[in-house]
């Protein structure tokens, strides 16, 4: 955690050369459950990581998720209330921390615990959902569709 938070420090401090102006230090836990790397909490000023993530990726989590999340937290504080990976955001990952403005990440979530369900659509491509969003789909909340066919997913 100490390295974390650490990170997260040099991160804000970079910002506030940036910008010229103060951020508030956002706190930090590594409570991020599933397979969620990071979250960044903008009204709490909190950021989320998931703890066997950042073990298990710990080089890229100082070098990209961190820089991420707390591009959030700046965009927010500087911003206010905008699209979460908009273009204020993207500005800050491109201009600030000089990184791709990548949404999701690519880490190996097998050893995380989240199983997930089988879906297929109209043109029967196969789609993997994550034990949340099969949640979702169960309890008639939300409805997710194929990208290729927008045919809406179905359970296997």
């Amino acid at each position: 955690l100490n390295s974390a938070v650490a990170a997260i420090e040099q991160n804000c401090k970079r910002a506030e050369d940036y910008f010229s102006v103060p951020f508030s230090m956002p706190d930090v836990n590594l409570d991020q459950r599933g397979k969620i790397a990071g979250s960044a909490h903008l009204q709490k000023n909190l950021i989320k990581l998931n703890r066997k993530l950042f073990m298990q990726n710990y080089d890229d989590f100082l070098k990209q998720v961190i820089p991420h999340e707390v591009a959030h937290i700046v965009c927010y504080q500087h911003f206010g209330r905008v699209k979460p990976h908009g273009a204020e955001w993207q500005s800050i990952m491109r201009s600030l921390f000089h990184l791709d403005a990548h949404v999701t990440h690519q880490f190996d979530v097998t050893d995380v615990g989240m199983q997930d369900f089988a879906y297929q659509c109209e043109c029967e491509h196969l789609i993997m959902l994550s034990v949340v969003r099969h949640n979702k789909v169960k309890k008639g909340k939300q409805q997710y569709r194929c990208q290729k066919c927008k045919g809406v997913l179905t359970p296997c």
